[in-house]
């Protein structure tokens, strides 16, 4: 039962990244008319940054598939964890309404983290 649980969460953590990832190449969700003006300003400057945008949104792509199958999800958390770290930050900062969420994926990158220690253990022994 708890993997049962455990992919069902993973698929729909990895399917929220590779979402987000493909909206940043093809620009498909509409921008909240409420964002606030700070978080304007900080996206504003990222895409000044022109190979920025793309990077994060493979990243988030290639994280994303890779945490939904078990077998690369350590992988898959590795690759997502500073974006994610990214997420929570920018949350913290310029745009606290979404910090809830930010939180709710973080606990869930850190649990699948947790879950897999046996596999990054030979790389800091």
């Amino acid at each position: 039962m708890k993997n049962k649980i455990l992919f069902v969460i993973c698929l729909l953590f990895g399917l929220m990244f590779i979402n987000a990832g493909l909206n940043k190449i093809f620009n498909y969700m509409p921008v909240p008319k409420d964002l606030p003006e700070s978080l304007m300003k900080v996206m504003g400057a990222f895409m000044t940054i022109t190979w920025l945008m793309p990077l994060i949104a493979v990243a988030e792509i290639v994280g994303g598939i890779l945490f939904i199958i078990p077998k690369t999800r350590a992988l898959g958390a590795v690759i997502i964890f500073p974006v994610m770290i990214g997420i929570v930050l920018t949350h913290l900062t310029v745009a606290p309404s979404g910090l809830p969420m930010a939180l709710i994926l973080l606990v869930i990158e850190i649990w699948v983290i947790i879950e897999n220690r046996h596999k990054y253990l030979p790389m800091v022994s």
